[in-house]
């Protein structure tokens, strides 16, 4: 098949363009993907400075991981001056949200009473769902509680936690979420309190 002398300008015309618009695309992820890691990086010291118990230690540099490949959990520990563990914070993903996955990052002292809940991404509806964020006194009621001091259903399902009015699909996922990070506690608590060099549990000093 031939090509006349049209089709092949055509044809070098599309390949520079695809070029140009490969070069200028790569040339925006370089000068961007600092930016967004240094924004994530912020956005999650802010978190976890709610989260966690007083701590004087950078949290996100002291991380280590429980479990393996694509199973690990990130934890962050909080140590005050002295070394001490003044708490843990790590984050779970509600999965059976109403419009998606709900990211909690939960905080609990070395005894598993949590410490505070944020929920640090969401899509759930404006002005019903985002309740989850937004509603402080719901939020409060998740503060000093253990695994085994609710029943962590909301009160539609038989359990302690409220629901909001015309969105339950949304608290039901977080607190089911929540009540599965603390079991992961649980499980792993001492491992937890040993990986972090080995340093005693206590509130803070």
């Amino acid at each position: 098949m031939k090509f006349d002398r049209e089709q092949i300008q055509m044809v070098m015309a599309l390949f520079v363009v695809a070029a140009v618009a490969a070069v200028l695309l790569g040339l925006t992820d370089m000068l961007t993907r600092e930016p967004i890691a240094q924004a994530e990086k912020e956005a999650l010291h802010k978190a976890l400075t709610q989260v966690l118990p007083a701590h004087a230690n950078d949290a996100q540099s002291d991380m280590f991981k429980i479990g393996k490949d694509k199973q690990a959990v990130s934890v962050y520990p909080g140590k005050t001056k002295t070394g001490r563990i003044s708490g843990f914070a790590w984050e779970v993903i509600a999965r059976d949200g109403y419009a998606g996955s709900i990211r909690i990052l939960v905080g609990v002292s070395p005894d598993g009473n949590i410490h505070a809940i944020r929920v640090t991404s969401h899509k759930e509806t404006p002005g019903l769902g985002d309740g989850i964020v937004n509603n402080d006194s719901w939020l409060a009621a998740f503060v000093d509680q253990t695994i085994d001091s609710r029943n962590w259903k909301v009160k539609k399902d038989g359990g302690d936690f409220d629901q909001f009015t015309g969105a339950t699909i949304t608290p039901r996922a977080v607190v089911k979420a929540v009540s599965r990070a603390l079991q992961f506690f649980n499980s792993n608590r001492e491992l937890m309190l040993a990986t972090v060099n080995g340093e005693k549990s206590g509130g803070a000093k």
